[in-house]
């Protein structure tokens, strides 16, 4: 399980950086050419732009610690899908990022037996 969680969590890093870079980008133009946000604007741009860095980060190293510290692992997968919805919703972009880093960290939590004999609680 723990390897399990260990690929969907980079899977859904490696995925989240091209949401995060839509949403840092678009946040950030919208901010230089107040015309392009006829198209569309953020609720809270601040909050945008530090998702879009932080959950990608959270889900990459979710995902790397997974192997050895599942418990952490997979609190920060969870975070890192919370995240996610939370600046973008759960849409066509951001469902296999969320599915993903969100599945990564229940198996990671859920591997009470870890594959070491040294458990993670």
């Amino acid at each position: 399980m723990r390897n399990a969680a260990t690929v969907l969590g980079l899977i859904a890093g490696i995925i989240g950086i091209f949401v995060g870079m839509f949403g840092f980008g678009w946040v950030s133009l919208t901010q230089q050419v107040p015309e392009a946000g006829q198209l569309g604007m953020f609720q809270n741009p601040g909050f945008i732009q530090f998702a879009s860095f932080a959950a990608p980060l959270l889900c990459i190293a979710g995902g790397a610690m997974a192997k050895s510290r599942a418990l952490w692992g997979g609190i920060g997968l969870l975070l890192g899908a919370a995240l996610f919805y939370a600046a973008f919703g759960f849409n066509v972009a951001t469902m296999f990022p969320i599915g993903f880093a969100g599945l990564g960290g229940i198996l990671a939590i859920a591997a009470g037996k870890p594959d070491e004999e040294k458990a993670h609680f």
